[in-house]
């Protein structure tokens, strides 16, 4: 079973996204992960409150370049950043508040 909105396979470098202005959103995860699987109801939910959002969903596994700069060991992790900057982390949501404290500290 596949995500509805698969993660991409390719990923922009990690200048490109410490160079995106605003709010971004990067969720690494792979389609074929079950915890990665069970989250997308909740994040698909919680991004419904915040629509326009900047959301990229990144393939991440041994090799990939952007989760390891981000020092991502579990998926999904969601890195939810401010003009490039990392303000906060969700690490296997299981609920919407959880990844609404994202949001908020993103502002």
């Amino acid at each position: 079973m596949s995500t509805a909105n698969p993660y991409s396979k390719t990923a922009p470098s990690r200048a490109d996204v410490d160079a995106m202005a605003g709010v971004t959103v990067v969720e690494f995860g792979t389609d074929w992960c079950g915890f990665c699987q069970g989250a997308q109801p909740v994040i698909g939910e919680a991004f419904g409150f915040h629509p326009g959002t900047r959301h990229l969903k990144i393939e991440d596994g041994p090799g990939r370049a952007l989760g390891r700069s981000f020092k991502v060991k579990l998926g999904p992790t969601l890195i939810f950043m401010r003009d490039g900057v990392e303000v906060a982390r969700v690490v296997r949501p299981t609920g919407v508040a959880e990844i609404e404290e994202g949001f908020v500290a993103v502002g």
